[in-house]
């Protein structure tokens, strides 16, 4: 008898800390998918403080964009590829983020998404580009900053130019 309630204790114990893990990674995939938003709300609004408060500040940042230079290399890099972005298309900006994948282990978490975008120039003329991102996150004090970016479009390979309307 000793036996099955020291048994069950361990099981009820093993079965509480499942449901704490499961529960401390859904918060962080819920902080996560609100720095996704903060993201998206920011780079809509072409509030580039807001946008690059989900990346970790300094020169730890490292990004792959769709754009020249190969890479950026700390933030302040790539905040100034933001500047540059939004000053080329002074209209409305649209994004949209789908697909949105969150994978947590412990303090660091990785996922990606794809992101529709849809920019107007200054002649008023709109460009559509599909994108695909992947990010790395790190809980870094408490708060998941993004830590490492790759964005893309895939090339076809016929032509060499780039497919900006992608589809699965």
């Amino acid at each position: 008898m000793r036996i099955l309630t020291v048994l069950g204790i361990a099981i009820l114990a093993s079965t509480t800390a499942v449901a704490a893990d499961r529960s401390a990674a859904d918060a962080d995939k819920a902080a996560i998918q609100a720095l996704e938003d903060t993201y998206n709300e920011g780079f809509i609004t072409k509030d580039v403080d807001k946008v690059m408060s989900v990346y970790i500040p300094g020169k730890q940042l490292f990004v792959f964009d769709v754009v020249p230079p190969r890479e950026y290399r700390g933030a302040d890099a790539y905040k100034k590829d933001y500047q540059e972005l939004f000053a080329m298309f002074p209209g409305p900006i649209k994004n949209v983020i789908s697909e949105q994948t969150i994978h947590v282990v412990g303090s660091v978490a990785w996922g990606h998404n794809i992101q529709s975008g849809e920019f107007t120039a200054k002649d008023g003329s709109t460009v559509k580009i599909v994108a695909r991102t992947t990010d790395i996150y790190r809980k870094i004090g408490g708060k998941w900053l993004i830590v490492e970016e790759h964005n893309s479009v895939p090339v076809d390979l016929d032509t060499m130019k780039p497919d900006t309307l992608s589809k699965p």
